[in-house]
């Protein structure tokens, strides 16, 4: 890892950055490879989901007895999390909805972006298909020659963002060693103003389906995918991007209504963040003071299994008033939203920035414990 600001200058850098390729590039697609946890398609495909889930160190860590924990966990799970992929409807949206955003994303791009077109949507999931090293090879038989990594994890997590970043990093090695393909990371966006307006839109919404003289009232809970406080003690910066996203929310909507951010999906007797989803909707929506609540998926991108079961199913099964309780719709196929990650891939490809200025804080201070990995981002994306 690195210790100090002379080794990461000592670092050597194996990425093709040649003029020939450059030359190339300019008249090959702009490859957009939307980067996700992913989900299972069909309900079959649920073991091999969590067992690749499970055995990702960067996520959730285990240390020696990670494979070990992974077989067992994903052994013993399985049976009920397919059931209620079959209750959401027999799998994920995740990658409908995924390949769709990408897809308007390049379509809007070749027009507002056209010194980089034809521009090429990808998505390359961690668990579940169309794998990295799926998409990796596709993307070489394509032609591609530039391309940008596109977390669709708004706020930064190593266990997220950093997890893929790292399987893209060691799929390269193995597929392509030549560095054919010249990538550069979108590493994080909590406060795109597109993301932000979206998310308001839909607050709003959901808002005007409570009553005039109580509307102001209703709590606003935004709830996140929580994280284990063994990566939070690291340093890990998602919960801070987490938080300036709800608060770029809340300046959009003028901080009209009381709000609260709370974490849901804990896995396991580890510590998890806190407060709650779950328990703070409970204490709240019992009060007969508390009008209404609003929940707000705020760290997805696309419903999925956290959204359609554990929020719309599970939580509304347990709760006494469950008429006090709406959810704003998730991104999906929001055009604003939509609209806003075009902004973001146009001005990323014209500033000539590989990657974040955060990026190499989050490696020094997250990749502690990462196996099979860079020492530096410089060596996937370069300077």
């Amino acid at each position: 890892m690195f210790r100090t600001a002379l080794l990461r200058r000592l670092m050597p850098v194996r990425y093709n950055s040649s003029s020939s390729s450059t030359i190339s590039a300019k008249a090959s697609p702009t490859g957009v490879v939307f980067m996700n946890m992913g989900g299972p398609s069909k309900v079959s495909e649920t073991h091999d989901f969590l067992y690749r889930l499970f055995s990702d160190g960067d996520l959730i860590p285990f240390g020696i007895f990670q494979n070990v924990l992974a077989k067992f966990i994903a052994n013993r799970r399985t049976p009920k999390v397919a059931k209620h992929y079959e209750e959401i409807g027999g799998g994920s949206p995740i990658r409908k909805w995924s390949e769709f955003q990408c897809e308007q994303v390049c379509q809007i791009l070749d027009k507002t972006n056209p010194d980089f077109a034809p521009h090429k949507p990808y998505v390359a999931f961690r668990y579940a298909h169309p794998l990295t090293e799926e998409t990796l090879v596709q993307m070489k038989q394509d032609g591609v020659r530039r391309a940008v990594a596109f977390t669709q994890y708004p706020q930064f997590s190593y266990s997220t963002t950093g997890s893929s970043m790292n399987e893209l990093y060691r799929k390269t090695l193995q597929l392509d060693p030549e560095r054919s393909i010249e990538w550069s990371f979108i590493d994080r966006w909590p406060q795109q103003p597109g993301l932000a307006q979206a998310f308001a839109n839909n607050i709003k919404e959901k808002l005007a389906e409570f009553p005039p003289e109580v509307r102001d009232d209703v709590v606003i809970l935004f709830s996140a995918h929580s994280l284990p406080m063994e990566i939070v003690n690291r340093g890990d910066s998602y919960p801070a991007e987490v938080a300036a996203t709800v608060y770029k929310i809340m300046e959009v909507l003028n901080f009209t209504n009381p709000y609260r951010l709370v974490w849901q999906s804990q896995v396991g007797p580890k510590p998890w963040l806190g407060g709650k989803t779950a328990q703070i909707v409970e204490r709240l929506e019992q009060r007969d003071d508390i009008k209404g609540i609003v929940l707000v998926p705020v760290a997805f991108t696309s419903d999925h299994i956290e959204t359609l079961h554990e929020l719309d199913i599970e939580l509304m099964d347990e709760v006494k008033n469950p008429h006090k309780i709406k959810r704003a719709e998730s991104l999906n196929g929001n055009q604003v939203f939509i609209e806003g990650m075009a902004d973001l891939v146009k001005d990323h490809l014209r500033s000539g920035r590989k990657y974040s200025r955060q990026l190499e804080l989050d490696c020094i201070l997250g990749g502690e414990t990462a196996k099979d990995t860079f020492k530096h981002p410089s060596e996937l994306f370069g300077h």
